[in-house]
């Protein structure tokens, strides 16, 4: 029987032979399903998962990455704007700046004028009366001396003044 197997002329299917390889084979299945097949598979569906949620994870962190985007986009044109705001409100301010300092320079240079004006017809005026007296001093020196006759002091200076006036007068009118 050895012989004839070993030389692939069997006569016959031996049917216990034949019955023992199918029992062994569904041990065998049996004992690779218990022992392997449930191992496997899990580590099967455990891949499957860890997988599944890593494709979740990364399509979460690139939703999570395009509104970090638009929020540094949405800040990037509102720090362009507050920039452009800053700028204008330091223009207008500049603007206000200028005039008032303008403003100021011609109130203070008119006061100036204004003062020196003052001042001018004051020193005039002062002048004008100095020279009143000065007439008034030499005139009645004159007169008294012309005259011989000595006239009050008082009665002399209001003629001197009136007639002076009379001058003055005359110059403002040219």
């Amino acid at each position: 029987m050895g012989l004839t197997f070993v030389l692939g002329a069997a006569t016959g299917v031996e049917w216990g032979d034949m019955l023992f390889y199918a029992v062994l084979f569904v041990v065998l299945l049996a004992l690779i399903k218990h022992y392997a097949w449930g191992p496997v598979t899990d580590m099967m569906e455990k891949r499957a998962t860890k997988i599944a949620n890593d494709l979740d994870s990364a399509e979460e962190a690139r939703k999570n990455a395009e509104q970090v985007e638009e929020q540094r986009i949405s800040a990037l044109k509102d720090s362009h704007a507050e920039a452009s705001q800053i700028i204008e409100r330091a223009r207008k301010n500049g603007e206000q700046q200028k005039t008032t300092i303008v403003a100021d320079a011609h109130g203070e240079a008119q006061a100036l004028k204004d003062t020196a004006k003052q001042d001018i017809e004051r020193e005039r005026q002062d002048a004008l009366e100095g020279v009143k007296n000065d007439v008034a001093e030499l005139s009645l020196e004159i007169a008294s001396k012309v005259i011989s006759k000595n006239l009050q002091m008082n009665d002399q200076k209001a003629l001197i003044d009136s007639y002076i006036e009379g001058l003055g007068k005359q110059n403002e009118v040219k």
